[in-house]
C-alpha cells in the first residue's frame, strides 16, 4: 500500500535501530531516477504504444491507428500551488497528475504517457520524492497510461512539478471550447466549489484537525478527473462545447463563452449546491453561491448541447459512473455577457473571473 502519512523515520536492518530517512543530496539525481524507475516498474503499468520508456535519451511512442494526439503541460509551484502541510506526499502527486488528466478528459481524450520535470531541493526525503510518484502512478494506472521520462533539477527555493500529459482522441472528434451556440443548455457534472471550501477547512483547523473524511476536504486532497465521461462524450455529437473546470466556474464557462463568441445566462436556483458547501458557508455567514462561481480547482466538465439533447448529454454522462449531472443555465448570443437569474427573476451582470496566476493574490486554489 502507498505511504500516505508524514513519519520520518525508518528502520534499518543492518543496524537494527531507527535510521533517518535519506535526503536527496545523499543519493544523487543518479540514484533517485533509479529508485524511481523501480518504483515505476513495480507500481506503474505497460500502456500500449510504447515502445520505450524510462532509460534512454527519448521515449519512442506510438499513436494508435486513427488517432490524435492531445497534448497538456501544467506546473504546480510550492506556495502557489500547493501547500504541503495540507496534503500528504501520495496526495500531492495524486493531485497534481489529476490536473494533467482533467484536460484530456476536457478534449474527450484516452490519458496515455506523462512526462515529470521535478525542481528538488537537496534536503528534501527521498520517501516524500518516491511517494510522489506513487500519486501519479495511482491516478494514471486506471487509464492505463504512464510516466514514460522526465527530468530534474536542484532548486534552492520554492520546489515545482510540471507534468506533460499525452492523450490520444480519435482524429476530428475532440471536444472544444469553442462549439457553444445561443440556445444550447449549459450542464457541469458534480458540485463545483468544494475543493476551495475544503482548503478553507484545512487553513482553520489543520491537517490533524480529524477532517481527512470530510467531502469538502476529500474534494481538494483527492480530486477525481472526469475522464471516463470525457471519454464518453467525445464523437457523438450530443456535445457541441467541453471545458474542466480547473480554474474555478465562472472563469472556465469564461473562456469557453469567449472561444465560442457568446454569452451564459445562468439560474441561481439550478445551481448544484452540495449539502457540505451549503453548511460549511452558513457556519461561515457566506452565499454558497459565491463559492460555487469562484476560483476552486474542481476539476469538473462543463458542457453544453442542444435542448433537445439535455437528456441524452445527462445519461451518456452519468453512465460511466453515477456523476451527478445539471442543467445550469443557457447559452446567449452577447459575446462574454455572462449573467445570473436570481428568485426574484433580476439578472445581473458578471464578471468571469478565475485563477490566474499573475493577478489572483491567493497563494492557493
Amino acid at each position: 500500500m502507498p505511504y500516505r502519512g508524514r513519519m520520518r523515520i525508518v528502520y534499518s536492518v543492518q543496524r537494527g535501530r531507527r535510521a533517518v530517512e535519506k535526503k536527496i543530496a545523499e543519493i544523487g539525481e543518479f540514484g533517485l531516477i533509479d529508485r524511481l524507475r523501480r518504483l515505476l516498474d513495480l507500481e506503474g503499468c505497460q500502456p500500449p504504444g510504447l515502445s520505450l520508456g524510462i532509460g534512454d535519451d527519448a521515449a519512442l511512442l506510438q499513436a494508435q491507428p486513427g488517432c490524435q494526439w492531445a497534448v497538456t503541460c501544467d506546473v504546480l509551484a510550492e506556495g502557489r500551488h500547493y501547500l504541503s502541510e495540507y496534503l500528504t506526499a501520495f496526495q500531492l502527486g495524486k493531485r497534481a497528475m489529476a490536473v494533467n488528466l482533467s484536460d484530456i478528459a476536457a478534449m474527450g481524450g484516452q490519458p496515455r504517457y506523462a512526462l515529470v520535470a521535478l525542481g528538488l531541493r537537496g534536503s528534501t526525503l527521498v520517501g516524500d520524492v518516491e511517494n510522489w510518484y506513487r500519486g501519479f502512478a495511482a491516478a494514471l494506472n486506471p487509464w492505463d497510461a504512464a510516466i514514460v521520462g522526465g527530468n530534474m533539477t536542484q532548486v534552492d527555493g520554492s520546489q515545482f512539478i510540471s507534468i506533460t500529459l499525452m492523450g490520444e482522441v480519435p482524429a476530428g472528434q475532440a471536444l472544444r471550447r469553442s462549439g457553444a451556440s445561443p440556445g444550447q443548455a449549459i450542464l457541469v457534472t458534480g458540485y463545483p466549489g468544494q475543493a476551495a471550501a475544503g482548503l478553507r477547512l484545512l487553513q482553520e483547523r489543520g491537517q490533524d484537525g480529524g477532517l481527512e473524511d470530510h467531502p469538502l476536504v476529500q474534494a481538494y486532497t483527492s480530486p477525481m478527473p472526469r475522464v471516463g465521461e470525457g471519454r464518453a462524450m467525445a464523437g457523438d455529437r450530443v456535445v457541441s462545447a467541453a471545458i474542466d473546470t480547473s480554474d474555478g466556474f465562472l472563469g472556465d464557462l469564461g473562456n469557453l463563452c469567449a472561444a465560442s463568441g457568446v454569452g451564459a445566462r445562468l439560474w441561481a436556483a439550478q445551481l448544484p449546491l452540495s449539502p457540505a458547501l451549503r453548511a460549511a458557508t452558513a457556519k461561515w455567514g457566506e452565499d454558497p453561491v459565491r463559492w460555487f462561481l469562484g476560483p476552486s480547482d474542481d476539476y469538473e466538465l462543463i458542457v453544453t448541447c442542444a435542448p433537445e439533447q439535455v437528456e441524452a448529454a445527462k445519461r451518456r454522462i452519468a453512465g460511466v459512473n453515477q456523476a451527478p449531472v445539471h442543467q445550469v443555465g443557457v447559452i446567449t448570443p452577447e459575446r462574454d455577457c455572462l449573467e445570473i437569474e436570481g428568485e426574484s427573476g433580476l439578472s445581473r451582470l458578471l464578471r468571469a473571473r478565475g485563477w490566474d496566476h499573475f493577478t489572483s493574490r491567493d497563494k492557493e486554489i
